[in-house]
């Protein structure tokens, strides 16, 4: 058995006269002779454990807690809502397993409390407010247990980078990164998740309307499907992009099956998201970098569709200059943003197959 030295600071000095009259049927005597043996036997301990060895040093520990015991290290955190009151134990009723969030602007209201009515209360709701109006929201009755975000001018990228960070959205199976112009009449959110179970989908998004907001052929809605992961398109190579193991990052609606957004060693899609190319175009093509096979798991869910409306709302918030209009600067800064990535992944991947001392496989950026 170890025992500690606890410094005599820790033991208080004795008042006697309150002593005397709690204590009545022991002497004063009596009372200071058992006080001397505690903190005798207190100092007689210090042979035993030096002051060094009684310091905590867990190198296992997040960086900057190694000196804090593990069983005090909390760390990873969530989106649930407290009360001020009460046990903790108590606050919540029921502790959702989803995430859902949307990137919105109020003018946008009505389609996205539509969206939001497709999530049941299994889902957390997170809003990243655009536009910087949020006490708005309140007419509708969900928004008052949503969490609101709000920084004017970002795109869903940029919040995702910032907001959902592996550790805090470790609680949830499954998030949602939708966009506010949606048409949901024949999408439901838990049969969707559903349906990705049953076809083992880890990165996915619904299918979306023929006639709108197509801009590659895999995300097309088929009629005649539940899921699709690309195999029916006729591409160069049926196992890669933008035919299998695809789904359009700059589109209105991935989800992501949560270890494959953060795995229990490394994370995924959250570290490939970079910080200053706040569009996510080209993302897309590097989706398959997450999973194994990705041409197995990553498609897109048919039986529950929606439609892309592609209200310009983001490219309002661009700003007019040499007489073009807003959205147009918009528009080329996601291209150029594209051309960027393409470069970065390119060089990252050379870099990382010279130093292993092999040839680089066909690259990811496309």
């Amino acid at each position: 058995m170890r025992l500690m030295n606890l410094p005599s600071s820790l033991f208080p000095s004795i008042d006697l006269s309150y002593i005397e009259d709690k204590y009545s049927g022991f002497s004063t005597q009596a009372l200071l002779n058992a006080w001397s043996s505690l903190k005798g036997n207190t100092d007689n301990s210090a042979r035993y454990v030096s002051n060094e060895e009684a310091k905590i040093w867990v190198p296992t520990n997040p960086r900057g807690a190694e000196s804090l015991p593990p069983g005090i290290i909390v760390s990873e955190s969530d989106f649930y809502l407290r009360r001020l009151w009460g046990l903790p134990s108590e606050d919540l009723i029921i502790k959702p397993k989803y995430l859902v969030t949307f990137t919105v602007g109020y003018a946008q209201k009505n389609n996205v409390d539509a969206a939001v009515k497709k999530f049941s209360k299994n889902f957390t709701i997170l809003l990243f407010h655009y536009d910087g109006r949020t006490s708005e929201w309140d007419e509708f009755e969900w928004s008052k247990r949503a969490i609101h975000v709000s920084i004017q001018k970002q795109t869903k990228w940029w919040y995702a980078k910032r907001f959902l960070h592996p550790d805090i959205v470790a609680p949830y199976d499954y998030i949602f990164v939708w966009d506010e112009d949606l048409g949901v009449e024949h999408f439901n959110a838990e049969e969707y998740i559903k349906l990705v179970r049953k076809y083992g989908l880890e990165i996915s998004q619904p299918g979306l309307e023929p006639n709108n907001g197509l801009t590659w052929q895999m995300t097309k809605r088929r009629g005649d499907s539940e899921a699709d992961r690309g195999e029916t398109w006729l591409c160069n190579d049926p196992h890669l992009p933008p035919c299998a193991a695809y789904v359009k990052i700059s589109s209105p609606s991935p989800l992501w099956k949560l270890l494959e957004w953060v795995s229990n060693t490394s994370y995924h899609e959250y570290p490939n998201v970079q910080n200053d190319l706040i569009h996510g175009w080209g993302l897309d093509f590097a989706l398959r970098q997450c999973v194994e096979p990705a041409h197995k798991k990553i498609g897109v869910v048919d039986a529950q569709w929606i439609v892309h409306q592609g209200v310009p709302s983001l490219g309002n918030q661009g700003q007019a200059e040499r007489g073009r209009a807003p959205w147009e600067g918009v528009r080329e800064r996601c291209r150029r943003e594209w051309t960027m990535f393409q470069a970065r992944m390119t060089r990252a991947e050379k870099a990382y197959f010279e130093a292993m001392g092999v040839d680089p496989p066909n690259s990811t950026a496309h």
